[in-house]
């Protein structure tokens, strides 16, 4: 699904993976990563996609949003189980969304 955003400017955190192969409760702890970030303050949407490299992008009204939701005790407990199980490598950008336009929807 493709997240509805409001009119730029906002940030986008993309999280972009390769996963082991523990898949042991990964994607519990993902829908649950994902329920937890929409009552974060600044929460904007999220979309993913996975097939042998996953990408995640996260939408937040601002870096102070983005920053709190990283310190968030839940999701840091699910950061160190991504870098002990779930992942052999990860990478995590943040962009200021600009602009941006579409079709459809």
């Amino acid at each position: 699904m493709i997240a509805k955003t409001p009119n730029p400017p906002y940030y986008a955190v993309i999280f972009t993976s390769l996963k082991t192969q523990s898949d042991t409760g990964y994607a519990e702890m993902a829908q649950k990563m994902e329920e937890l970030a929409r009552k974060q303050p600044g929460y904007l949407g999220f979309e993913s996609a996975r097939s042998e490299t996953g990408i995640s992008v996260s939408y937040w009204k601002d870096l102070d949003s983005i920053k709190q939701w990283k310190s968030n005790l839940e999701h840091q407990e699910a950061q160190k189980k991504g870098r002990n199980k779930w992942y052999s490598q990860y990478q995590i950008r943040i962009a200021k969304v600009e602009r941006a336009y579409g079709f459809g929807g």
